[in-house]
């Protein structure tokens, strides 16, 4: 089994000072790389975050990642509290101002908050309260190792006590120690990890206090809406806001340049139109009202090439077509061009024989659409920028990204420019591309004046940062016995092909091949929950639901067959999964669902599992037919991502997750003609109500002392298959295109 341990020996890592009027200051590293990637978690001597404890015994930890709903801001602290032995009612949490230096990039996404922060947190908790222990041992003239810590006191065994804020002007004294002075505790010594925490911004969160950015407030500050082009393909060509300006409250309307010809963007530098008109007012209502009296004139776009450099530094030219395109004619293209040969992502022993001289060959091809993000905040932006120094601040995910793009864009060094964030009103992906942040910056620095960015529901449907649109066809070979022999997955979609070809079924099938294809787009996509896992999941575990029937086989049966397999003599060598752990969530789920009981197989079920973002989901979804519309009743959630740092809060991500997960499979689309999104508002992009909510969603964790790793994500992918599979009992129909209750079915042999 992995268990991702990360060690420390360095130990310029950590830093002590004292604070102003007494107390105790501790700089640890919080982040890992500049990449969000798995590499995050090797340290770096560079970046580092700060435990305050000040003589009133009050302990403050700055979180670095900004908080979109996840709870890092509680989970974080608890990491780091564990080790100090805190007195968890006396943490005081706080956002961490943005710094490059200090805190690294600060990127929420990818599920590696908690993963690549937890060796780091743990090292820095318990280097603090070795130095405490030491002032104490100094203190009081006896030795350390007769010093014990509990729920932020000191005591020595004579009977002795003191607070930790007692101590803590002293400890600031204390040499920071090397990782071999101390112990981590023993997952079985834990007192605040492993439980239920309230959220620390919960309070402020139901009264209304202003975090978001969309509270955001400034004295003499405009608001500023943008128009884009009404359709991929097409770019301004003139504009005459003459009217526009003679209405009450307008500043000023002009056209922005995003990005300058040639230039090099980075890998979340991402946006879809590059020149926008800009109206800039008084308040919102009237900047809304004069935007639509500005005349505008547009132009197809011609074909173009952009660099982009990706997190790894890699460096590629991107090829964006002309033309307006429909999805009508996008699914014909994605039809022709799955018939051609592909990219060859994963080859295992002989397929094309296997497949030649199968018995049986079970093929399927499955659809999905591009899904909006639909953030429950609107996109929005402060800055205020000056020709000495830029201010930004907003709900975005990856603070640490957009500091360098706005520092060339702005022409300001990296020291001048303050990135605040404020909390998310959702996110999953849409917050990593600063476009909006950038957009905003540049707005303010024409008008001279602080100003706030907004997007309405409409904006930002329209302009892109899509889930892609995707297509796989699946293909299984059975021998005589019914066997599986062979097995095939091509993939492709616009503009990224959605394969991850080293996880499961590779490594358990002998004859296994895994191609890929890509058709260039105008409209530009980004990240989504769980990319393209979240298809993946869907088209794979429904096929797996068709290839069992043919064996005659239980689903969750063939898929442990197929695990073992992995296990005891898998094939190839890169399989990116522990058989043992995703075995491990198929049986948990199996037995808390109460798979194999009479009664229950007589319901409308359907099961899944997936491994994505290091940990193992597994999920069980009972399905009613309720006025002749799908109705997931009930759901059964098993995961293994390692340690749990707050029950409550991991149980309600799973939660959020299913009920997210069944939303976009039964409901989610964006469809386009002729370049234009033809869904820009919830009155025509379907979500899921609360009615349509499951009641009730059992959830279960694999309980083990592997270091934990990611939970926003992978509960999402498998709900899709869940619910195909459950769909399939409930109609006897199957269902290949998402989503699910907006297709005709069709037969496919």
């Amino acid at each position: 089994m992995e268990n991702n341990k990360i060690t420390y020996n360095r130990r310029s890592f950590l830093k002590v000072s004292a604070l102003t009027g007494g107390g105790f200051m501790l700089s640890f590293p919080w982040l890992a790389a500049s990449n969000p990637t798995d590499k995050m978690a090797e340290p770096s001597s560079q970046l580092n975050g700060y435990i305050q404890i000040t003589p009133d015994n009050v302990i403050k930890i700055f979180c670095p990642n900004p908080e979109f709903g996840q709870n890092v801001m509680t989970s974080l602290p608890m990491i780091t509290a564990e080790e100090l032995d805190a007195d968890w009612k006396n943490v005081v949490v706080e956002m961490g101002a943005h710094d490059n230096a200090k805190l690294g990039p600060q990127f929420t996404g990818g599920s590696n908050s908690v993963k690549m922060y937890w060796g780091i947190l743990r090292n820095a908790g318990a280097s603090a309260r070795y130095m405490l222990v030491e002032a104490a041992a100094q203190t009081w003239s006896v030795p350390a190792s007769e010093i014990t810590t509990k729920a932020g006191i000191l005591t020595h065994s004579n009977g002795k006590s003191a607070k930790y804020g007692e101590m803590a002007t002293k400890a600031a004294t204390v040499t920071v120690p090397k990782d071999t002075k101390f112990k981590l505790k023993s997952p079985k010594d834990f007192t605040i990890v492993r439980t239920s925490k309230k959220n620390a911004e919960g309070l402020k969160v139901v009264t209304g206090k202003p975090l978001f950015g969309m509270d955001y407030r400034a004295d003499g500050m405009f608001i500023a809406m943008v128009q884009h082009p009404p359709a991929f393909g097409m770019k301004l060509k003139s504009f005459d806001g003459s009217e526009a300006l003679k209405m009450s409250g307008i500043k000023d309307i002009f056209s922005l340049k995003l990005y300058e010809d040639g230039y090099t963007q980075a890998g979340f530098d991402t946006r879809t139109f590059n020149e926008l008109v800009v109206v800039v007012g008084k308040t919102t209502w009237e900047v809304m009202n004069a935007r639509k009296k500005v005349v505008v004139q547009w132009e197809h776009s011609k074909e173009a090439k952009e660099t982009i450099v990706g997190w790894r530094g890699d460096k590629k030219e991107v090829t964006i077509p002309a033309g307006l395109e429909s999805t009508s004619a996008q699914l014909e293209k994605m039809t022709e061009c799955a018939k051609k040969p592909a990219q060859q992502l994963r080859k295992d022993g002989d397929p094309e024989t296997a497949f030649k001289n199968a018995a049986q060959i079970i093929e399927r091809t499955y659809h999905a659409p591009f899904l909006a993000h639909n953030c429950m905040e609107p996109m929005n932006s402060f800055a205020h920028v000056t020709a000495e120094k830029a201010i930004v601040a907003g709900p975005h995910q990856a603070p640490g990204w957009i500091e360098p793009t706005l520092s060339k864009i702005l022409n300001l060094p990296p020291e001048k420019i303050e990135i605040q964030m404020t909390r998310m009103g959702g996110g999953f992906g849409r917050r990593a591309y600063g476009h909006y942040l950038t957009e905003a910056a540049l707005i303010s620095k024409k008008v001279k004046a602080p100003i706030k960015l907004i997007y309405s529901r409409e904006d930002d449907m329209s302009y892109g940062i899509y889930r892609p649109m995707y297509t796989a066809t699946y293909r299984a070979a059975l021998d005589a016995n019914k066997n599986l022999i062979g097995f095939h997955v091509k993939g492709g979609g616009i503009p990224e092909h959605p394969i991850h070809a080293n996880r499961f079924p590779a490594g358990a099938v002998d004859h296994y091949l895994a191609e890929g294809w890509e058709i260039p787009s105008n409209i530009t996509i980004g990240a989504f929950r769980a990319p393209r896992s979240n298809f993946n999941a869907a088209a794979e575990q429904s096929f797996l639901d068709e290839v069992a029937a043919a064996m005659g086989k239980d689903p969750i049966d063939l898929r442990l067959e197929l695990l073992q397999r992995a296990k005891t003599n898998p094939v190839g060598k890169n399989n990116d999964y522990d058989a043992d752990r995703y075995a491990g969530v198929l049986k948990l789920v199996r037995e808390k669902s109460d798979w194999d009981s009479a009664a229950n197989r007589k319901k409308n079920r359907g099961v899944a599992a997936y491994f994505c973002h290091n940990s193992y989901a597994a999920h069980v979804v009972e399905m009613i037919m309720k006025d002749g519309q799908p109705y997931v009743e009930q759901v059964f959630s098993a995961m293994d991502c390692g340690i749990i740092i707050n029950p409550d809060a991991a149980k309600n991500m799973v939660e959020g997750a299913v009920v997210d997960g069944i939303g976009n499979a039964l409901y989610g689309a964006l469809t386009h003609k002729d370049g234009v999104a033809e869904q820009s508002n919830f009155h025509n992009y379907r979500m899921i109500r609360h009615n349509e909510a499951p009641k009730k969603i059992d959830v279960h964790f694999i309980q083990n002392d592997l270091d934990p790793t990611g939970l926003g994500e992978p509960p999402f992918p498998p709900v899709f298959g869940a619910v195909a599979n459950a769909l399939f009992k409930a109609t006897g129909k199957r269902h290949y295109i998402q989503p699910f209750t907006g297709e005709t079915p069709k037969s496919q042999g």
